[in-house]
């Protein structure tokens, strides 16, 4: 148990920003990786959605996932480092709901696709979102 006055702040804000810079690494480099290799995620995933409702969406789908992602990514990545700094920490706030919506959209569309091993990878991720968010109450 952490005693000391002023500590809890302290262990507060290395969270926030531990979990800022996580979903950060994680989106910028998943948002990245759908803009180096468009045409391969574009064809990974026309297939993956062909016997679903989504069929013939799937580039609009892309473009709108890597743009939360790449939005939530570079959020969290300025909050996380804007907090380390001892700064306003208004902006992994903000990204941490952009996040959020962005894990909710893939959640969506990997259930619609029945991949539910793949919508389940997602859970751990949505779940740190949110505990994320829950700092902000403490």
């Amino acid at each position: 148990m952490i005693t000391c006055f002023g500590c809890e702040i302290l262990v507060l804000t290395i969270v926030q920003v531990l979990i800022g810079l996580f979903i950060a690494t994680a989106l910028i480099q998943s948002g990245l990786d759908k803009i180096t290799d468009r045409k391969g995620n574009l064809e990974w995933l026309t297939g993956h959605f062909s016997k679903t409702i989504l069929n013939g969406t799937v580039p609009i789908m892309l473009t709108a996932v890597t743009l939360l992602e790449l939005a939530g990514g570079l959020l969290c990545g300025i909050g996380g480092t804007m907090l380390l700094l001892g700064k306003c920490s208004q902006w992994l706030l903000y990204g941490l709901i952009v996040s959020g919506v962005n894990f909710l959209v893939l959640f969506f569309g990997q259930r619609t696709a029945k991949d539910y091993e793949g919508a389940a990878v997602l859970v751990g991720y949505f779940i740190l979102v949110i505990l994320g968010l829950l700092t902000f109450t403490i």
